[in-house]
């Protein structure tokens, strides 16, 4: 009897850590709320912190493709890595003349599947310590881990920090990083 109760309580306990976990609400960005039935531009325009972000993907031309199927891994500037760029960069690449230049800076930034930190995390250990990740762009980062958190480091030498991971969304997701990944150019 003893024995039974025991193997219920562990069916039972293993039960409910499955449904907390299945239905764990997404990480809040920039104060807002992140919905998993939403896509990437849907979300990311109620992201206070992300309102660089968006307008660079407006003046790309990139809101039809990140609001498509995908799925898209996208790793999330916040406007404070925008404003640690060289004064007037953003500027400048929000102009019109310099739009392929934005848009390959932006595309730097989207992966072409769907990866949560613990596919990254197991990619990174598969490779011994680095992973090379191929973006949309045509960049390769250098994904890492230390002490359980995600670096990427991109063409230029530049080590991002994943501050956020695993913001589901209904066509991938995004990853909230600390810095702007700049292409080689």
């Amino acid at each position: 009897m003893l024995k039974t109760a025991f193997r219920t309580l562990a069916i039972a306990t293993v039960m409910s850590a499955t449904t907390v976990t299945a239905f764990a609400a997404n990480p809040k960005v920039g104060g807002a709320a992140m919905y998993e039935n939403k896509n990437i531009v849907e979300n990311a325009v109620n992201s206070k912190d992300h309102t660089t972000l968006v307008a660079a993907v407006k003046a790309a031309g990139l809101v039809d493709t990140l609001q498509g199927k995908g799925p898209f891994t996208v790793f999330a500037p916040t406007n404070e890595a925008f404003a640690a760029l060289p004064k007037g960069t953003v500027e400048t690449l929000l102009k019109p003349e310099n739009k392929a230049q934005l848009t390959k800076v932006l595309t730097c930034h989207v992966v072409a599947i769907s990866a949560m930190s613990t596919a990254i995390e197991k990619m990174i250990k598969d490779d011994k310590g680095t992973h090379d990740v191929k973006t949309v762009g045509g960049c390769i980062l250098k994904a890492k881990e230390s002490m359980g958190k995600i670096t990427l480091t991109d063409e230029m030498g530049g080590v991002s920090n994943v501050t956020i991971a695993d913001v589901k969304q209904s066509n991938g997701v995004i990853h909230v990083v600390d810095k702007v990944l700049l292409p080689k150019m």
